[in-house]
């Protein structure tokens, strides 16, 4: 297969498959007398593999241990999920700040008058230092 061949059948673009070339995230695929890549049906497993992490938030970093543990027959399946569950810790985490957020500003807007008067509690509480 050629790059739009398999972009189009792992639905990662052909810039982003060269991208995860250039960075290492995949082997370097052999090329045709041309100079065009050649993708072979492991290199579309791979790809596809990768766009199915990256749509549950992995990180590159991430994806490349993922990787090894994938192509390491000897693995054990408790590494994985150690990853797994670290990433749903920080996911965690991350949700834990954003609810934070959400309801600070969800205060500040039940607060706010929203009428033609120009004190907002909104803008006084961005404004405030610290």
């Amino acid at each position: 297969m050629n790059i739009g061949e398999v972009a189009a059948a792992t639905g990662v673009s052909a810039k982003m498959i060269r991208y995860y070339e250039k960075i290492g995230l995949i082997d370097t695929v052999n090329r045709s007398d041309a100079g065009y890549r050649k993708y072979t049906e492991q290199d579309q497993r791979m790809l596809a593999f990768i766009r199915r992490a990256r749509e549950l938030g992995f990180s590159l970093e991430r994806i490349k241990t993922l990787i090894s543990l994938w192509q390491d027959t000897s693995r054990h399946s408790a590494d994985v999920r150690q990853l797994a569950r670290q990433y749903i810790h920080e996911l965690d985490e991350d949700l834990a700040k954003l609810q934070a957020i959400r309801n600070e500003l969800a205060y500040l807007a039940d607060h706010c008058h929203g009428d033609d008067r120009p004190d907002c509690p909104i803008i006084e509480r961005l404004a405030q230092q610290g």
